[in-house]
């Protein structure tokens, strides 16, 4: 008895470690890689617990999460991300990381700083990018992943990627990257399963959150709730990296700003998108920038020459608030039709509408393969074009323009390209009057199209 109350009194006392009592000094010079990770091994090796850490400034490089273990932050608590490759030695560039692990959780009212201020990357007038750059946040294959509460800032690549992970929930948390900096994304789910993101606060200068799959592995069961996102290029995207299917995707009560492309489907290795739904979305894009700006974007397209066509099915948009200067594009291609598409009580506000002169679908990632869909129907002059398009339903679409932006870019509110099977209520311009109509079509056939109600 005595022999077991002394045990049971060991594992409680090695369950929760304070990284001050492992070494670490806290004074944003000293490396307390080790210190952290001394702390993290006792709590996993006794079963589980709390890592604690205190106010302070602790630098670190490679931090090793392991199953059962909370890192919990504290109040005034700022992990420094080392810029020192040779402090990695050898391993990932992650500040954080974790692999074949369960049950871990990083929470608390702390920061992780990645320390990557400076503008950066060649679309901004700044050089090439290095070979080696850290990101805050890698975990791969594991398990009941909770990330709640923290402040993710600067990250230099991929802010938090999550590889190949299942049942995850990441709640309340910011991330404040560089604007300006190059592959600063947030929130990278890539071929995850079951992931519920919500009431997260993000800026970053690359897309805020991606669901991607960069191998032949499913990303699904993904909801997005409850977020406000600005973006250098994409808010909510699928794709590019769409090697594996996506499916039964949520994106819902979010607010997106200052970003160009609102909500993306870039499809480009592939990859079957199926079952997903973006409701009660508001967005205000930002002006021109390097990139096309589309509020609502899907395109299929081949990365490569001898790449696989990919497919887009049962998709729908609803109650969505959009206010900025270019319209939507759904475009699929005529080897691969985009299927079964609604859009709902879609409300377009145009504030300084673009130019379309020179206007190109958004790319979002390499290729070399091109063809005249890059310019085709970005170019037209409507504020929704929807090609290759194969059971479309639209029922309620308002786009809202003043006199004197109808009278310098007469657009209609909605063009048809190569649709089939089409049922349309509800589309209204305002102004009504003027050439074009508010809905034109081309190469249609099977179009159920009832006048606006009055």
């Amino acid at each position: 008895m005595a022999g077991a109350l002394a045990l049971c009194a060991a594992v409680a006392q090695g369950a929760d470690q304070d990284v001050l009592k492992h070494g670490a000094r806290g004074d944003g010079s000293s490396l307390d890689t080790h210190a952290f990770q001394a702390a993290i091994d006792v709590v996993s090796d006794s079963g589980g617990g709390v890592v604690h850490v205190p106010p302070g400034k602790y630098l670190v490089a490679h931090v090793e999460l392991k199953s059962n273990v909370t890192l919990r932050l504290g109040k005034g608590a700022t992990l420094l991300g080392s810029t020192d490759r040779r402090d990695y030695a050898g391993k990932s560039g992650a500040v954080l990381a974790a692999s074949d692990a369960g049950h871990i959780t990083v929470e608390g009212e702390g920061e992780i700083n990645g320390q990557a201020t400076a503008d950066y990357g060649e679309r901004w007038g700044a050089p090439q990018k290095p070979e080696w750059r850290t990101g805050l946040i890698r975990i791969e294959n594991c398990r009941d992943v909770t990330f709640r509460g923290v402040t993710l800032l600067y990250s230099d690549s991929w802010t938090l990627h999550l590889r190949r992970c299942e049942r995850v929930r990441i709640d309340c948390i910011t991330i404040r990257d560089n604007y300006r900096r190059l592959n600063s994304d947030g929130i990278d789910p890539n071929s995850c399963k079951d992931v519920k993101i919500t009431n997260c606060r993000i800026t970053t200068g690359d897309d805020a959150i991606v669901l991607k799959s960069t191998e032949p592995y499913p990303c699904e069961d993904i909801e997005v709730s409850d977020c406000v996102l600005e973006s250098a290029t994409a808010g909510l995207k699928i794709g590019t990296e769409s090697k594996g299917a996506f499916r039964r995707i949520r994106f819902r009560n979010c607010r997106i700003v200052n970003t160009p492309v609102g909500v993306g489907f870039f499809v480009k290795d592939g990859a079957l998108v199926q079952d997903v739904v973006a409701e009660n979305i508001e967005m205000q894009l930002c002006p021109p920038t390097f990139h096309a700006v589309v509020p609502l974007y899907i395109d299929i397209e081949k990365r490569n020459p001898d790449s696989k066509i990919g497919a887009v099915r049962d998709v729908t948009f609803q109650d969505i608030r959009i206010s900025g200067g270019a319209g939507l594009l759904m475009q699929g291609m005529p080897e691969s039709l985009l299927e079964n598409v609604a859009l709902r009580n879609i409300t377009f506000d145009v504030k300084e509408p673009q130019d379309y002169a020179k206007r190109k679908k958004p790319i979002g990632g390499r290729r070399t393969a091109h063809d005249a869909r890059d310019t085709k129907f970005a170019q037209e002059p409507t504020y929704a074009a929807m090609a290759h398009m194969k059971n479309l339903t639209i029922e309620g679409l308002r786009v809202r323009i003043t006199d004197a932006d109808f009278q310098r870019y007469p657009r209609s509110a909605i063009a048809l390209f190569g649709v089939e099977v089409a049922r349309i209520r509800g589309v209204t311009r305002s102004p009504a009057g003027g050439e074009p109509p508010p809905v034109v079509q081309r190469d249609c056939r099977e179009i159920d199209l009832a006048p606006a109600a009055r």
